[in-house]
């Protein structure tokens, strides 16, 4: 186990999922908590574990809009940026896609110019202080209908910051049809940003593929629905669509009953592009250098297909050119250093 974790830990990497208020530490929550009372998070440490105990999916969105009310100012904004930021660094993370979801903050009363400012001042001290590059999502909340998504998608238009990359979809699937958002996406993809779209989190392939041919995904965020239409596994690899697979967080959440079984393996031996993500670090209680062993260890990965899983991820990153060529030399140079051994089962190679 020792000799996964050192091979993991040296392994440059980035994340592409990954919820900004999600992100935030338990210290950080507690410290909003005990700032904002009135909100009704619990402010001391086992309480909010017991908080973070979610019986399924929606009431893990509940608890979340919950924490997202305690983010009030734009120094909240730039604290859990400049926080996010330093978990990365901690994990050998050198470029994270997060994720915003900007009607959340602007009705907790944080002006547009403010919130554009916020996250650039974050962006910038992000790299600065931790050499963690970072670009936005800006996250549509599915669940509070098209109304939200034009709200949404006039804020990334009107207030750009910069490294906005793209517009995602994300909260409730059941019930949210992924083909109501396809004006949205298309305006968005016209102005240059990216589409990607939580979709088969929580439902089955047809979500999956309404966000490719409806919304244009260029990834799509969990995914893990697609597994039982292989005619969407096989589109998924000869298009080279990404997913970004989170499995602590679908644990949590409920939507697999455990690590044992969650699909990620099928989608490897498919040879289905896939990248680890931690989802919501700071309410899972799980780091990306975590994702990464515990798939070694309950998988059987090899390193050679965790460096395969690192590469994909710098592949499918929406970052400048120069920076995903550095990235990739950096990953080559580890991964052609001294093997590491390891007494864990092996059933897979590089997919």
């Amino acid at each position: 186990m020792s000799d996964v974790m050192s091979a993991v830990a040296s392994l440059p990497k980035v994340e592409l999922h990954l919820h900004l208020v999600g992100s935030a530490s338990v210290e950080t929550v507690l410290e909003l908590a005990r700032r904002h009372p009135d909100a009704g998070v619990p402010t001391e440490r086992a309480a909010l574990a017991a908080y973070y105990e979610f019986r399924d999916f929606p009431h893990f969105l509940a608890v979340y809009g919950v924490v997202s009310g305690l983010v009030r100012t734009s120094a909240d904004i730039v604290a859990l940026v400049v926080g996010l930021a330093r978990d990365a660094a901690r994990n050998n993370v050198r470029y994270a896609e997060v994720t915003v979801t900007p009607t959340s903050h602007l009705r907790a009363g944080i002006a547009p110019d403010e919130l554009a400012e916020a996250l650039t001042q974050g962006r910038e001290l992000a790299a600065a202080e931790h050499r963690v590059g970072l670009n936005w999502i800006f996250d549509i909340a599915g669940g509070e209908g098209q109304r939200s998504g034009w709200e949404t998608v006039a804020f990334a238009l009107r207030h750009r910051p910069a490294g906005l990359v793209a517009l995602g979809l994300g909260g409730l699937e059941v019930g949210v049809g992924r083909a109501q958002f396809r004006r949205h996406f298309t305006l968005a993809r016209e102005a240059g940003l990216a589409s990607v779209v939580h979709a088969g989190e929580t439902t089955g392939p047809a979500s999956v593929w309404s966000a490719i041919h409806d919304l244009g995904a260029a990834r799509i965020g969990h995914g893990i629905g697609a597994v039982s239409d292989p005619r969407l596994l096989d589109h998924l690899r000869e298009r080279r669509i990404t997913v970004e697979m989170c499995p602590t967080s679908n644990v949590r959440t409920r939507a697999v009953a455990s690590w044992e079984v969650h699909p990620l393996p099928r989608f490897l031996d498919h040879g289905v592009p896939v990248t680890l993500s931690t989802d919501d670090p700071g309410m899972f209680g799980a780091q990306l250098n975590d994702e990464y062993v515990r798939a070694a260890t309950v998988f059987g990965l090899t390193q050679a297909c965790l460096v395969q899983i690192a590469r994909t991820g710098v592949r499918a990153a929406l970052c400048e050119e120069p920076l995903r060529e550095r990235l990739l030399a950096e990953i080559d140079a580890v991964a052609a250093g001294p093997q590491v051994s390891t007494s864990e089962p092996v059933r897979r190679g590089a997919p």
